[in-house]
């Protein structure tokens, strides 16, 4: 019953984790649509990013306890978020104007991190949570600036989802205007770390609900 339970906890866990990352990030790639704003909406997304891969793959490598397995919760994000964006293709929004965050690379250094400290923990949390926020912002940096034209899409395509709150008064230009990936993985760094000891508390919380 032990072990019965404890796989159906497990698949459950990992598919509503994996599921709600995505949710929570899922206009993380939307940078471009805030014009005025983007390298602002740049930092906040990289971070909020960061820490949602962070909790949701270190909660499913120790759970597994099998290096590759953060890389694998990266694809399941990668491939949900695939889907989501493909609502921007069907309102007509061109290939090159749609923006996938890319999560698979940081996910790998991750289980790197696991693997060449031979699966430990803290280890994981320290050297996995620190690559985790310093390599996610500048992936995606390299992501975002390969997008064509982005102003003047922006422009023919105004976001349809866009709230009123959101819209720009006027450009936001110095505060984060100087460094969004420096300040992204600055923050992500720090952040990230906390982020990934939640994951392996998490892990140990689910072991002992189902031993109980």
């Amino acid at each position: 019953l032990m072990v019965w339970l404890r796989r159906c906890t497990h698949y459950l866990f990992i598919v509503v984790v994996a599921v709600n990352s995505t949710l929570l990030t899922i206009n993380a790639g939307d940078y471009i649509f805030y014009t005025d704003w983007a390298w602002t909406s740049f930092t906040v997304f990289s971070i909020s990013q960061t820490l949602m891969l962070a909790v949701g793959a270190t909660y499913y490598l120790t759970l597994t306890g099998v290096p590759g397995t953060a890389t694998y919760y990266g694809l399941i994000m990668t491939v949900y978020t695939w889907v989501a964006k493909g609502a921007w293709f069907a309102l007509g929004y061109p290939y090159d104007f749609i923006v996938t965050p890319i999560w698979l690379p940081s996910a790998m250094l991750l289980d790197l991190a696991y693997w060449a400290t031979k699966r430990n923990k803290h280890s994981l949390i320290l050297f996995g949570g620190v690559l985790v926020g310093m390599s996610l912002p500048l992936f995606n940096m390299v992501n975002l600036i390969t997008v064509a034209d982005p102003l003047e899409t922006a422009f023919k395509y105004p976001r349809p989802t866009l709230p009123p709150y959101m819209t720009p008064i006027e450009p936001q230009v110095g505060k984060f205007y100087n460094s969004p990936v420096a300040l992204g993985a600055g923050a992500g760094a720090v952040l990230s770390v906390t982020f990934t000891a939640l994951g392996c508390k998490l892990n140990t919380w689910t072991y002992r609900w189902m031993a109980a």
